[in-house]
């Protein structure tokens, strides 16, 4: 081998190339890293966030951007601005030369949940803090999503009758119980809940609104409970107040 001459200046041609790419990779690898090179001097939000506190924002991004444009930790940035109150996902990319854009997509509040936290329109429990009105959801851990779900099947059958769900509980045992804004109660149980709710609603403007209507006359009774749990009827459950 030691007298080919064209293998041997392959060989060194070769261990030449790279040699050139060794020494420009480090140097390209240190020059990137310089802090000084290309620093982030703003950042920007690309859509006004409607609940989102930008002094929150700018707490996280002092604390979380290091390096320069090149080597700035997006992932670690976008962890840290998800742990923000009413930011539900966001997307941290950079704009060159010396940028970062933000932009965020919040939680839309649909009810309140347990008392604790809040459910948003994807039926994910969040937590943050708002004077809005809202429905009360009561379940049980893992169960948001599938009780958002019955609140908007629950909500458009009830339409007709103009009334809202203000309250709406899912047991342990799987039982469904909802509240409505004229304070009646209404135990639709485990099962055939969309029926036995049609029943209600056939059957609503004919008894059970009466009844209501002649409260205002002066009689001292009210529908406090409806139990539609009956396979042919249902009950009512009175209470006594002042006219």
């Amino acid at each position: 081998m030691w007298d080919n001459a064209p293998l041997l200046r392959s060989i060194a041609s070769a261990l030449s190339f790279f040699s050139v790419v060794a020494i420009l990779s480090v140097a390209g690898h240190y020059v990137v890293h310089q802090p000084q090179l290309l620093p982030i001097h703003r950042v920007r939000l690309v859509d006004a966030p409607e609940r989102v506190i930008p002094a929150d924002v700018l707490v996280v991004m002092q604390r979380e951007v290091r390096g320069n444009f090149f080597t700035v930790d997006l992932e670690k940035i976008r962890h840290a601005l998800e742990k923000v109150s009413w930011v539900r996902n966001v997307n941290v990319r950079r704009e060159f030369p010396n940028s970062l854009a933000i932009q965020f997509e919040e939680h839309q509040p649909l009810a309140r949940w347990n008392e604790a936290a809040l459910v948003n329109v994807q039926g994910e429990v969040f937590e943050a803090k708002t004077t809005q009105v809202l429905p009360k959801f009561n379940g049980y851990p893992g169960s948001s999503a599938e009780i958002a779900q019955q609140y908007a099947v629950f909500s458009e059958q009830l339409s007709p009758l103009n009334l809202k769900v203000t309250q709406l509980t899912l047991s342990p045992r799987h039982a469904w119980q909802m509240h409505l804004d004229n304070e009646m109660v209404v135990e639709l149980g485990r099962e055939s809940m969309g029926l036995r709710l049609s029943r209600f609603v056939s059957v609503y403007p004919y008894g059970l609104s009466g009844t209501q209507a002649v409260v205002k006359k002066g009689v001292d009774t009210v529908p406090a409970v409806i139990d539609m749990r009956y396979r042919y009827g249902f009950a009512v459950r009175m209470k006594h107040g002042d006219a």
